[in-house]
């Protein structure tokens, strides 16, 4: 069902419905975040390793900074995707 645009022409962003797509992204992109940095630790020994010799506040600071960076993008291109539904519709 699609969200239903305000009379004054405003984009749907700006809504509840909106809003929910938007926090949508930004998980969607978060996980991809924790599995794309599980799969490089997993599969890159010297990443391991360099954690490993960091101690337990790198490794939080290194899942923490690749979480942020693909929500963040993924919310980004999740506005991109919302406005552009906007106006095709």
């Amino acid at each position: 069902m699609r969200a239903k645009k305000s009379p004054n022409g405003s984009p749907s962003l700006i809504s509840p419905a909106g809003i929910i797509k938007l926090m949508t992204h930004a998980m969607m992109g978060a996980a991809l975040g924790l599995t794309f940095t599980l799969a490089l630790i997993l599969a890159n020994p010297a990443v391991a390793e360099l954690l490993n010799h960091g101690g337990r506040a790198a490794a939080f600071v290194f899942v923490g900074t690749m979480v942020t960076t693909f929500a963040i993008g993924a919310a980004l291109t999740g506005v991109v995707f919302i406005l552009n539904e906007d106006k095709e519709s």
